[in-house]
């Protein structure tokens, strides 16, 4: 990811995390993935009513998708309202979709969507990362350096 690209989700005005994730897994290698949405999700999402919680992503027919991400329905919507947790197609080139199949062949590895934004075109985009899940040790280690972190900077704002 270059800094262009930092900077856009950075202006971004909607951007919904998955904060657990980073607890959870390692990341290894990150791609960005358009979103196959309905006019209702759009919507939702632009008013910030979506959850990446529980969230993963599957390889099926050389296509990969979005399992589990909660979209709430769009409050103005009426009969043609979306279904708030269905499966979502992303798009990704063939070749990145290829590499991700082969990467999620080991044992430990899965493929987790971190962030979902809207980018300066108006359209739903989607970090997701390969990641190697953590041991219940290495989640303790990340626990502690938080805390030393919080610590640090508790430390150097009373001088």
């Amino acid at each position: 990811m270059n800094k262009a690209e930092q900077e856009l989700r950075k202006k971004s005005p909607i951007q919904i995390k998955n904060k657990k994730a980073s607890f959870e897994y390692f990341f290894v290698d990150t791609y960005t993935a358009g979103l196959v949405l309905t006019g209702t999700e759009i919507k939702s999402i632009r008013m910030g009513k979506a959850s990446l919680v529980d969230t993963f992503c599957f390889i099926n027919n050389g296509e990969i998708w979005v399992k589990g991400m909660n979209i709430s329905r769009y409050f103005y919507g009426s009969y043609s309202n979306h279904e708030p947790k269905r499966d979502r197609k992303l798009l990704l080139n063939k070749r990145e979709i290829r590499k991700l199949q082969e990467a999620t062949k080991a044992v430990g590895y899965t493929i987790v969507p971190i962030l979902v934004f809207i980018d300066d075109k108006g359209r739903a985009k989607m970090d997701i990362v390969l990641a190697k899940g953590k041991r219940e040790y290495d989640k303790r280690q990340t626990l502690k350096e938080k805390e030393d972190r919080r610590e640090m900077d508790r430390m150097f704002k009373r001088y």
